[in-house]
């Protein structure tokens, strides 16, 4: 009840005298934003940065760093998965490509950069 007949108060002053309302509550906005308002913000933009580093930038460098590793470490005779989900054995290797056989002589040409993920060998022989 209380909280209403402030709220009906502050409604009727506006009503009555706006420049004198707008007036206090600029003033008291100010007096507020004057007490280590600047600080408080910097504080605030400084744990954004930090949340935002550990929640996205860092992940994504060590997921980046992860596939690298993968991709340098590839061999002939490794069984891997394109991007494009085909599954296949490396026959050939050089520096940017690949060549991988998907079927029985069925070779194709694929960029390193396109392994999704290395799979255990004999996965092929399993699943036809």
């Amino acid at each position: 009840m209380k909280q209403q007949a402030i709220t009906l108060f502050s409604l009727l002053l506006t009503l009555i005298a706006p420049q004198a309302f707008a007036e206090a509550a600029a003033a008291s906005t100010a007096a507020n934003a004057g007490s280590g308002g600047a600080i408080t913000q910097g504080i605030m933009l400084a744990a954004f940065a930090v949340i935002f580093y550990f929640l996205f930038i860092r992940p994504q460098s060590k997921r980046a760093k992860e596939h690298q590793q993968l991709v340098t470490g590839l061999q002939k005779g490794d069984e891997v998965v394109t991007t494009g989900g085909l599954l296949g054995k490396i026959t050939k290797l050089s520096d940017n490509f690949f060549v991988m056989m998907i079927a029985d002589g069925v070779e194709v040409p694929v960029q390193r950069n396109a392994i999704a993920m290395s799979v255990p060998k004999g996965t092929i022989k399993s699943l036809a």
